[in-house]
């Protein structure tokens, strides 16, 4: 897409911004629930790995009913709307959050239930949130530029993830959880000023009311790289979830073996994930160059060939509190950084501009369904097998995309394939956009 209006440095700069902000509310979210979960609402080591995996997998449940319908919506009314509106949203719930047991009681309905319903609140905001922030960067950008910018964005959210863990997560042995749960609701309030005050949308309004599913499935059963980028979100959306939430509770959960507190042990998991971040945060840049040298599609590959390792090698550690633990985290947070940048890019790529929203919704309903499918079964493998479970499931299925991604790849770059693979298309189109990362089309 060609960018019809400039866009200006201050609203890139808040585009920038609010990648950090969103990462900063979603991840200290998921960081600070075992936390609370086993101090406050008093759940047990035998119950952890579901009841945390529950409340995940239930907000990503009824994320799907919105995300892909908003990004519908944002095809029609624009993307900012939402965006603020998210924000807002999330805010209501991460202020409720922090005062579940209190509410539970006088409402006699349980501490649990209630903090799942707040859960609730903040994920439906996010869901409005960080989907339209991908949508405006799609529609700020065009293929030449698409990957430096978003690149960018992802340094951003990799910046607001390692201040999480690196510094907002060592409160609460300080100044206690319920401290850092209301920061949560502040910093939504801040990204709420910002979307307003300063993003536009630009992108062509869709006329047509209705989900355009013909189209949406043309575009996956004409491009196999289409496909890749789906399969990809599928699998590899749940990995920095899976280091956020299943290690933060191996600590947690350890801590007792090693005489060591709940807090401390979240401080130090804290030290250990902010480290993931840090390593993604420095990354990330590399990966924007490896994208825009070798392609969308063997980034994807070798993103999810790091990861996948990582993921396997973690799952081998006994003891999480040894410093051989931090290697195979550092080989996640590398693999990470390219996995979520190239799908995204390599979608945007490939998504028809005036419905662009409804295939970025599509795409991050493919993602959900990730994160609920794995979240879900590792948390049921962390009860059943041991912490170790979750990270091998979930390196198992990088490798196997990354499998895939090779065979993607190796059929791009033969012309007669290609050809064969987009029949019926318009050849010459296709080649002008650039999509493809072999030398069969380029």
């Amino acid at each position: 897409m060609t960018v019809t209006r400039p866009i200006s440095g201050s609203r890139w700069n808040a585009l920038y911004l609010l990648s950090a902000v969103v990462m900063i509310f979603m991840t200290l979210a998921v960081a600070v629930q075992p936390l609370f979960l086993r101090n406050v609402l008093g759940v047990s080591f035998e119950s952890a790995g579901t009841s945390n995996a529950t409340v995940l997998v239930v907000t990503e449940l009824l994320d799907l009913v919105l995300v892909g319908y908003l990004g519908v919506l944002s095809d029609r009314f624009g993307r900012v709307p939402f965006l603020v509106a998210g924000f807002l949203v999330s805010a209501i719930g991460a202020f409720l959050a922090p005062f579940s047991a209190a509410i539970g009681v006088l409402l006699g309905v349980g501490g649990i239930a209630i903090y799942y319903l707040a859960r609730i609140i903040m994920s439906l905001g996010n869901c409005a949130i960080w989907p339209q922030l991908s949508m405006l960067a799609g529609d700020f950008t065009d293929y030449d530029n698409r990957a430096r910018h978003m690149a960018n964005m992802a340094f951003m959210m990799a910046f607001g993830a390692t201040l999480v863990y690196a510094i907002l997560m060592q409160i609460p042995q300080h100044a206690g959880v319920i401290a850092v749960m209301l920061l949560t609701g502040v910093v939504a309030l801040i990204g709420a000023w910002l979307g307003k005050r300063y993003l536009i949308d630009i992108a062509p309004r869709q006329a047509e009311a209705g989900i355009p599913w013909k189209r949406i499935g043309r575009t996956l059963r004409k491009r196999r790289e289409m496909r890749l980028a789906f399969a990809s979100a599928f699998f590899a959306r749940s990995d920095m979830v899976f280091i956020g939430l299943f290690l933060m509770m191996w600590f947690i959960y350890f801590a007792d073996l090693v005489g060591m507190d709940q807090e401390a042990a979240a401080a130090h998991a804290g030290g250990v994930i902010g480290l993931a971040a840090f390593v993604v945060l420095a990354s990330i840049p590399f990966w924007g160059l490896i994208i825009e040298r070798f392609g969308r599609v063997l980034a994807i590959s070798l993103g999810m060939a790091l990861s996948g390792a990582g993921l396997c090698i973690l799952g081998l550690v006994v003891n999480p509190f040894e410093w051989q633990a931090l290697v195979p985290v550092a080989l996640v947070a590398v693999g990470q950084a390219g996995c979520l940048v190239a799908p995204q890019v390599l979608a945007i790529d490939l998504s028809p501009k005036e419905i662009r929203g409804s295939v970025l919704g599509a795409f991050n309903v493919i993602g959900g369904i990730g994160i609920i499918v794995f979240v879900q079964v590792g948390g049921f493998l962390f009860d059943r097998i041991g912490p170790h479970a979750p990270f091998i499931l979930n390196g198992i299925g990088n490798l196997a995309i990354m499998v895939y991604g090779l065979l993607v790849y190796r059929a791009s770059t033969n012309p007669r394939e290609a050809r064969r693979e987009h029949d019926g298309d318009d050849l010459e189109a296709v080649v002008g956009s650039k999509a493809f990362d072999g030398p069969g089309l380029v």
